[in-house]
């Protein structure tokens, strides 16, 4: 058995001693807009000063976005990770069904650490999932309600005060719905009414999973830049994505401009602070120097984040003034 496998063994050995067996879960009707409403209306807990957060995903989390995140805490800022190739929910719950697509070259990194082990410990005050992309699949063929919740109830086993967070992503640039049309529907019919929802009703106690809408974000900046003419170093929304080395356009995997409009969504949820104001010079995971983003779009990107993440309920982020 590697060690990988034994850690896996352990933490769910844990788990399955002190909780009631994951396949029991009672699968309610999904709520209603009403009932969502009630839910999320007192906001997430207090803001933290700091926080330890454990990323669980694939590669629209990836290294560099974690790291920029970690520069923009207002403190000490803890993070690691269990990464793969548009990786689902469920390969990560379960491996040796589904296996992790570039398992060992996505976590070649000091900020790896085995999912189950790091919940098992205790020590996490935010846990941040993902699903694959694309999405409907996601939902089709692996069940990611279900293994949404089944990482909710294992994280809460081990802290029933951690934070939990499912970070809304976006699709390949070239869909044939549409890029922006795909942002503006997906969150509901999908993560929301197809993800969400389910998992919270197989929640015993119906708590809430916040919302990291980083796709929405995407959709609003985009719209705004493209719509005022854009800045010398960022004119629309192919300037957000990465290049490859021979400088093609990667139409799914953020660049550096990405990263940061992401981590600072991930910095306005997780703290529940305004980023307006925070710095835009900022080195990737490696340590290079980031790509910065000039003062007037680092502000459009900063003001765009604070209002999509206040107009949204599901962020648990209730309004305050930048």
């Amino acid at each position: 058995m590697t060690r990988r496998k034994a850690l896996a063994a352990l933490a769910t050995g844990v788990f399955a001693a002190g909780a009631a067996a994951l396949g029991a879960a009672t699968w309610r009707r999904p709520l209603s807009d009403a009932e969502m409403v009630d839910l999320y209306a007192a906001g997430s807990p207090a803001a933290v000063q700091s926080h330890h957060v454990f990323h669980l995903g694939h590669s629209l989390v990836g290294r560099d976005m974690p790291a920029m995140l970690a520069q923009l805490a207002p403190v000490e800022h803890r993070y690691e990770s269990q990464l793969g190739w548009g990786t689902p929910l469920r390969s990560h719950w379960d491996p040796d069904r589904v296996p992790i697509g570039g398992f060992e070259a996505e976590n070649a990194h000091p900020r790896y650490r085995d999912a189950r082990e790091a919940l098992a410990s205790g020590a996490y005050t935010a846990f941040v999932m993902t699903e694959m992309v694309e999405i409907k699949d996601a939902i089709r063929y692996h069940q990611s309600a279900k293994h949404l919740r089944n990482w909710a109830e294992l994280a809460r086993h081990s802290n029933p005060d951690i934070g939990l967070y499912l970070y809304e992503t976006w699709h390949d640039l070239t869909d044939p719905e549409g890029w922006l049309n795909r942002l503006e529907l997906d969150l509901s019919r999908y993560w929301d009414r197809k993800i969400l929802r389910p998992a919270l009703t197989a929640d015993r106690a119906i708590r809430p999973i916040y919302l990291i809408p980083a796709g929405q974000v995407l959709g609003a900046f985009v719209r705004d830049l493209e719509g005022q003419g854009g800045f010398d170093e960022l004119r629309s929304r192919e300037d957000l994505f990465a290049r490859t080395p021979e400088g093609k356009l990667d139409t799914i995997h953020m660049g550096d401009l990405g990263n940061y409009l992401v981590a600072l969504t991930h910095y306005a949820v997780l703290y529940q602070r305004s980023p307006v104001g925070l710095p835009t010079q900022l080195v990737r995971a490696d340590g290079t120097p980031a790509v910065a983003a000039s003062s007037a779009a680092a502000q459009l990107m900063q003001e765009t984040v604070w209002r999509v993440v206040t107009s949204q309920p599901l962020s648990g982020v209730r309004f305050s003034e930048a």
